[in-house]
């Protein structure tokens, strides 16, 4: 009896409507949630029957309905003042763990994804967000490079875990000689007076060092010879015969650089020659032949000032950055930074057929498609943004619209099983 079908369609377009009202209630409350993506609900007409036309009696079928989470949705990045709150200009995930799973340093660590995050280190030094997720990523080498890994797993990633009362150093590894040699003191007439030099450097350990290099008038127009000593153990630890170039367009450059007795060899090609200090080796960039930039000889004036060397000496860690490639990087209090993770970015062939979890996290799942690890920037994804998270997607004044509609949509079929019981009723008072 198709009166019976319009109570059942009745009853199904209660059911359905609640559903809706559960998916705006829940976007509403979650409108001041950081990351959090908007549910949304679909609704499907059932058709009871063959379904061709001109059918003499028709049954109502009713309604049904899918949710879906819009997690490809995202909302807008906000500014915050804590530098390792994380946000994504783009597309992509971030590769978080749970509590337990922080535990987990072999590379078996079950991997979650989040859209943002205000990550802050905890008494064990883990990047934690309030909902305690842990940040993942790649370990860094001790001079900050990352090596390569598998991108389609997680076995490589690792929970980002920081020592607090951590100290580093740099060692010396370049010293670039810009200094200009007076080419007054080569002349026939100069008193030929020797230059002299102290360079600073950073050995293995974190602890200064000092070079001492003298450049010497050899007699002859344009020469020099150099020698290099190390002043902790007063060993001469290299001597060069250098001498300039004075044909126009390379006048003031070197022509020539050539080692004295065992000294190191100097490399034409790239202007440098390997100093050996203990066990220390250090790369000198005196120039190339022909080329400006390195020692030069002009004027009447030594100008030691462009030398520079890229060691620092031990510090203390005072902060966490991350730039746009999702490079983690320590900051210390002699002004250096070092890479001690990247975090890559995790995409899915469809986001919105991720597992949604508590605490906006998601996991892969069959609907999603398997995820792959890439570097900010690159592939489909975007880049990182420190300083910033993602508000909520909900749009409140949408989904308050949205409630008034479902609230007359559920009037109406409220509507519709009072008529049916009211024409029951007549039906009940044929007998009488």
């Amino acid at each position: 009896m198709s009166i019976t079908s319009s109570l059942n369609a009745g009853i199904s377009g209660l059911r359905a409507n609640a559903t809706r009202l559960s998916t705006i209630s829940d976007n509403i409350a979650n409108s001041a949630t950081y990351g959090f993506r908007r549910a949304h609900t679909s609704f499907h007409s059932m058709v009871i029957g063959s379904g061709l036309a001109g059918q003499g009696a028709y049954s109502a079928g009713g309604v049904r309905t899918s949710t879906l989470r819009l997690v490809d949705q995202g909302g807008a990045l906000i500014g915050t003042q804590n530098p390792t709150d994380i946000a994504i200009n783009g597309r992509g995930f971030l590769p978080v763990t749970s509590e337990l799973g922080a535990q987990l340093q072999d590379g078996t660590a079950p991997l979650l994804l989040t859209t943002t995050g205000s990550f802050r280190q905890d008494a064990d030094g883990f990047l934690r967000n309030p909902a305690g997720l842990v940040l993942m990523g790649w370990p860094a080498n001790e001079d900050g490079t990352v090596p390569p890994n598998v991108r389609d797993n997680a076995s490589g990633l690792r929970p980002i875990q920081v020592g607090v009362n951590q100290q580093a150093s740099f060692p010396t590894s370049t010293i670039n000689m810009a200094v200009n040699l007076p080419a007054s003191e080569t002349l026939p007439s100069a008193a030929g007076d020797p230059s002299y030099l102290s360079v600073a450097y950073v050995d293995t350990l974190g602890l200064p060092g000092t070079l001492d290099v003298s450049f010497q008038p050899s007699g002859a127009a344009n020469s020099w010879r150099m020698s290099i000593v190390d002043q902790g153990s007063g060993a001469t630890i290299g001597e060069y015969d250098l001498v300039f170039s004075d044909a126009p367009g390379t006048g003031g450059t070197l022509a020539s650089v050539t080692p004295v007795g065992a000294s190191p060899a100097y490399d034409g090609t790239t202007g440098s020659i390997d100093l050996t200090i203990g066990a220390q080796q250090i790369t000198m960039e005196l120039g190339a032949i022909g080329e400006t930039g390195g020692l030069s000889q002009r004027g009447s004036t030594f100008s030691p000032a462009g030398v520079t060397q890229d060691g620092f000496g031990a510090g203390n860690l005072i902060g966490l950055m991350i730039d746009a490639n999702g490079n983690l990087d320590a900051v210390y209090d002699q002004g250096f930074r070092r890479t001690l993770y990247r975090i890559p970015l995790v995409d899915v062939p469809n986001p919105n057929g991720l597992t949604a979890l508590n605490d906006q996290a998601f996991k892969v799942s069959r609907d999603s498609g398997s995820f792959f690890l890439w570097d900010a920037g690159d592939g489909p994804v975007g880049e990182f943004v420190g300083f910033a998270l993602q508000e909520s997607a909900t749009d409140v004044a949408e989904e308050l619209t949205n409630l008034i509609q479902t609230q007359r949509a559920y009037s109406s079929n409220a509507k519709v099983i009072q008529t049916v019981d009211e024409m029951f009723q007549e039906t009940n008072n044929i007998k009488r």
